[in-house]
């Protein structure tokens, strides 16, 4: 398995109070990874470089996986250490991780404290499960964070942290759609009108007199035309320049995932988008290394893309996709999850697919792993630039 890590090796988005990713965190909940786990993930400059400027959350079972080969290949600056607490049990544990601490490695401990073991003075910040029991609100002091909560699951287990004095998130929280207050529709109709023009691959005048329609998808587009993705020193004001710059086939992806980001420009990022570009990238990637043509690639894009619209909209998937007429395996895909396209799609739905589930969809551990590093590289930089 060392040469394919990605199948025993779960990979969650972390981010901040403001909506930002911060890190990525690696290892599921009650199993960290082990010696040869870190090797695989750590063992190049793949995965760090992959996912700068964010930092990597490694949750541990054991220090003493910690041997000098392997702090070699986690450098401190980029590396959280979240150990178990149960670890603390263990005589000379707390003495070094303090000491790793003193080494320049953030150290979290993961989990309530065992009976009758005493808080280290020098180990402050936490991990917990969200689905367990929280720490009482405003407990944990903000000077030793940032404290972190996984498998925060909904908004209601999001407030719960925040008030208890985590600043950083993981879980599926991210994924809830609202439609807003007094929303009579409207805007939903104009997004829907969008994407059945962009499905049908709609001239590029519809597309700017839907535009047109629509300030908060139009203020994006040009924010991102002017970002430094783009920006060769000419300000983009219109439409038209923008669909001209941009070129036909970078509008219809970059509109696709910018119907995640109709928010207030002054509101924080929707944390759907990021999540979007990595599902679109990943699916993307896999089409490509089989050789796709660059229209199969669309739509596999476009697939990992739409598979979160129906939270976006908080309506049926069935409702949504009715009007776009898809190709029929995109819609196969999106509604149930079958075809090829179906199976690699719970893929990149999944944190840490298994054997069998990666067989079904037809790639193997390093394929996986190389899409993943490639679909992250890729929604970090749409994350910073929308």
């Amino acid at each position: 398995m060392a040469s394919a890590p990605f199948p025993v090796v779960e990979i969650r988005s972390v981010a901040n109070a403001q909506n930002e990713w911060v890190a990525l965190l690696l290892g599921t909940p009650g199993q960290g990874l082990d010696d040869a786990g870190l090797l695989g993930v750590f063992g190049t400059a793949d995965l760090l470089a992959a996912i700068a400027p964010l930092d990597c959350v490694v949750r541990l079972d054991d220090i003493a996986v910690l041997t000098p080969p392997i702090l070699n290949v986690l450098p401190a600056n980029r590396v959280l250490l979240a150990v178990r607490a149960a670890a603390l049990a263990t005589d000379g544990t707390a003495r070094r991780l303090a000491e790793l601490q003193m080494a320049g490695y953030r150290v979290l401990i993961d989990g309530p404290l065992p009976e009758g073991v005493a808080a280290p003075v020098a180990l402050r910040t936490v991990a917990r499960d969200a689905c367990a029991e929280l720490p009482r609100a405003g407990a944990l002091p903000a000077l030793f964070g940032p404290h972190l909560a996984y498998q925060v699951d909904d908004m209601a287990r999001y407030r719960a942290c925040e008030n208890a004095g985590f600043s950083w998130f993981s879980g599926d929280y991210a994924l809830g759609g609202s439609v807003p207050e007094g929303d009579d529709g409207t805007s939903r109709r104009h997004m829907l009108t969008m994407l059945a023009l962009l499905a049908r691959d709609a001239d590029s005048r519809e597309l700017e007199a839907q535009l047109k329609q629509d300030p908060a998808l139009s203020y994006h587009l040009l924010k991102l035309v002017n970002s430094a993705a783009f920006s060769v020193g000419t300000q983009i004001t219109g439409f038209a320049q923008a669909i001209s710059r941009l070129g036909r086939r970078q509008l219809q992806r970059w509109l696709q995932l910018l119907l995640y980001a109709r928010q207030h420009p002054d509101s924080p990022p929707n944390l759907m988008l990021p999540v979007a570009a990595l599902r679109g990238a990943a699916l993307e990637a896999l089409c490509k290394r089989d050789g796709g043509d660059r229209d199969d690639q669309d739509l596999a894009f476009m697939a990992g893309v739409f598979s979160l619209l129906d939270r976006l909209f908080q309506m049926p998937m069935a409702d949504v996709v009715q009007d776009l007429n898809l190709p029929g395996h995109v819609e196969a895909a999106l509604l149930r999850r079958e075809g090829q396209l179906g199976q690699r799609l719970r893929l990149a739905e999944a944190g840490r697919p298994d054997p069998e589930t990666l067989e079904e969809a037809g790639v193997d551990g390093a394929d996986w792993w190389q899409s993943q590093l490639h679909a992250y590289h890729w929604a970090i930089q749409v994350a910073r630039n929308v």
